[in-house]
């Protein structure tokens, strides 16, 4: 691959969680690059050395901090409600049924554990989801070789910190407020707004799935059960439609599917490629080309992903 190409992934992966810092902003008042030099700084060292660590044992987990990130900042803001467990309110946000397949608390866990020792009670989970999501998309396999280039004169890639932890989290609002992988143009639009995001956000965020995996219970209506009727849906290219099927079984089962076939672990424009072709994965994926400024957007990112 090209040393522009792998460029461009970084850059990408830059826009996805600058999209996510949006949501930022019930927490984010007051966020600074360096806000633990002083009070702790070897933070950002410490969880960089633990996230390498979980990814050398596991590389789908980069994908997996990701995700647990942007469901944090999509509820309440990114306060880390979403590691919370339930208490006398109910059920926590962890316990909703869009978070039942998140992983990766472990690895957070290991980061705070390790800060900790370090520097006890001065950052705060808020932050450690932050940065375990930054380094995580930075360590995947095909663009550490890259690292280097950051590192030495090269585009910088800092995340501000300074979060404060929430203490509610309720499953309901989750739910509530967690766009689904089955919504249509129209409800991914109206979540979207109503978080204070874009058109363009919508499609940066969805970019997401570029890493990463599913289950074929995920899109076991989108093959078979689409209206209802025993019918797939009709803007999925049959060819690929095909190729699920022969994968996954009426009912959801089968094999752990990636979310951009045949790319997975590169975070390139690969993803919107499929889009354009009717081969993506989702409902929500293929509602992008639904709306003529997601669709404008989706063929821009097809080609030149960092603009």
């Amino acid at each position: 691959m090209a040393v522009q190409t792998r460029v461009v992934s970084i850059f990408f992966i830059q826009l996805v969680l600058l999209a996510v810092s949006g949501l930022n902003r019930v927490s984010g008042a007051g966020l600074q690059t360096g806000f633990y030099d002083e009070s702790c700084p070897e933070a950002e060292t410490i969880a960089l050395k633990t996230i390498r660590q979980a990814i050398s044992k596991d590389g789908t987990i980069a994908a997996a901090l990701l995700r647990l990130h942007f469901h944090d900042c999509f509820v309440r803001g990114c306060e880390a409600s979403v590691l919370l467990d339930a208490a006398e309110e109910g059920d926590a946000e962890k316990d909703a049924s869009s978070n039942l397949s998140l992983r990766g608390y472990d690895v957070i866990d290991d980061v705070k554990s390790a800060i900790e020792k370090s520097c006890p009670g001065v950052v705060s989970c808020a932050d450690i989801l932050a940065l375990a999501a930054r380094d995580a998309v930075r360590l995947l396999r095909m663009v550490f070789v890259f690292l280097l280039y950051f590192q030495t004169g090269g585009s910088s890639w800092k995340v501000e910190t300074g979060r404060r932890d929430g203490r509610i989290s309720l499953s309901k609002e989750a739910d509530e407020n967690l766009p689904s992988s089955n919504f249509n143009i129209a409800q991914l639009k109206q979540n979207f707004v109503f978080k204070g995001l874009t058109k363009k956000d919508l499609v940066v965020l969805s970019g997401a799935h570029t890493i990463g995996v599913t289950s074929c219970l995920v899109i076991n209506d989108r093959l078979y059960n689409f209206t209802g009727r025993s019918d797939t849906d009709p803007a999925l290219d049959p060819t690929f439609a095909s190729e699920l099927k022969k994968k996954c079984k009426p009912g959801g089962g089968g094999p752990v599917l990636e979310l951009d076939q045949g790319s997975s672990t590169i975070s390139d424009a690969h993803f919107y490629k499929a889009v354009r072709q009717n081969r993506g994965l989702l409902t929500s994926d293929a509602a992008l080309l639904n709306d003529p400024l997601t669709l404008a957007y989706v063929k821009r990112q097809s080609t030149s992903p960092v603009k």
